[in-house]
């Protein structure tokens, strides 16, 4: 496990200033992009690799997630691992990086572990592959030419491992009263209903962490309650508003946390766009959490936050890893 420092320390500098708003971009701008050929396209998935080499947008590299993560709870590889899958895929700390997906969680992992990394320039398609397809660009079939690898990051690795927290520091960061571990989950995973997962058993939550919101009941993929029903965020504010609903502020520190630390990459990327600053994810989420037969166990029966913003209509699930079953 990597050292990591106190989770509610204050975050380094940046080494520059990165207008976070255009890192979530549309299909236009990301074609406009490709024009540059220093831009670095991926298509991150999990074992998706024959899906993409059916259609995929041109000039894109896979990124398996199975490289990004280890079994047996999917937390992030270590850090030397990490960096040489950057390297492999000809990313440096100063490299325009383009990340989509088919499953845009998919893309949210790999953008969150690239930020954490130190790369400045991090961007991701806003609705994913769907949304390219939706506006009639074009694709392509074949396997991708190999990239040219990096031959250094070039800068201190990780630059900010304050984007990342784990166990240890999520136990500490509860006692903290300007911190607060956010689960992005469904209101049947927050309340012990259900785990969510086939491969989680255990049911319940982490005491004392607040509900932020995920997606469609029964659906681990899905992220509808921040997106319009094509997958696209939706507008800061709204998403600022479910979350203040949940007593869950822009002023605190937040690490989000899911089952495994896709859904919570997600909150996490949108948070960061939209200017929040002492942001993190806790990467083991509840299935670290809950293997660890010293760790309590809460049974939420509250009823859920009301908010002024209406929830939107999901958008269709897309798969990953075991699928979720409802207990």
């Amino acid at each position: 496990m990597n050292a990591r420092p106190p989770t509610c320390q204050a975050p380094p500098a940046a080494p520059r200033a990165l207008a976070r708003t255009r890192a979530l971009i549309d299909p236009s701008q990301l074609a406009g992009l490709l024009r540059d050929p220093a831009v670095r396209l991926l298509e991150a998935g999990c074992d998706g690799a024959a899906a993409f080499e059916q259609a995929h947008i041109d000039g894109a590299v896979y990124l398996d997630t199975r490289a990004l993560e280890a079994p047996p709870l999917f937390n992030k590889v270590d850090d030397a691992a990490l960096l040489r899958v950057l390297l492999a895929h000809g990313v440096r700390h100063d490299t325009t990086v383009v990340v989509y997906s088919r499953n845009p969680l998919a893309a949210a992992r790999a953008a969150h572990l690239m930020l954490y990394a130190g790369v400045i320039d991090v961007r991701m398609l806003d609705g994913g592959f769907g949304a390219w397809c939706a506006a009639d660009l074009p694709g392509v079939a074949g396997r991708a030419a190999a990239p040219l690898p990096a031959p250094d990051f070039g800068a201190p690795f990780p630059a900010r491992p304050d984007y990342l927290t784990g166990m240890a520091q999520a136990r500490t960061l509860l006692a903290q009263p300007d911190c607060a571990l956010v689960s992005i989950r469904t209101w049947s995973e927050y309340t012990g209903a259900t785990s969510g997962y086939s491969y989680i058993a255990a049911r319940g939550e982490i005491p004392g962490a607040l509900w932020g919101r995920a997606g469609r009941e029964g659906d681990v993929n899905s992220m509808s309650h921040f997106q319009h029903p094509d997958g696209r965020m939706l507008d800061g504010a709204a998403i600022e508003a479910l979350w203040r609903a949940g007593g869950i502020h822009r002023a605190s520190h937040n690490a989000f946390y899911c089952g495994t630390g896709w859904r919570a990459s997600l909150a996490f990327f949108y948070a960061w766009v939209i200017g929040w600053e002492r942001i993190s994810v806790y990467d083991g989420g509840w299935f670290e959490w809950s293997a660890d037969p010293a760790n309590p166990v809460a049974i939420n029966a509250a009823a859920p936050p009301r908010c002024e913003t209406p929830v939107p209509s999901d958008l269709a699930p897309s798969a990953r890893r075991p699928s979720p079953t409802l207990a």
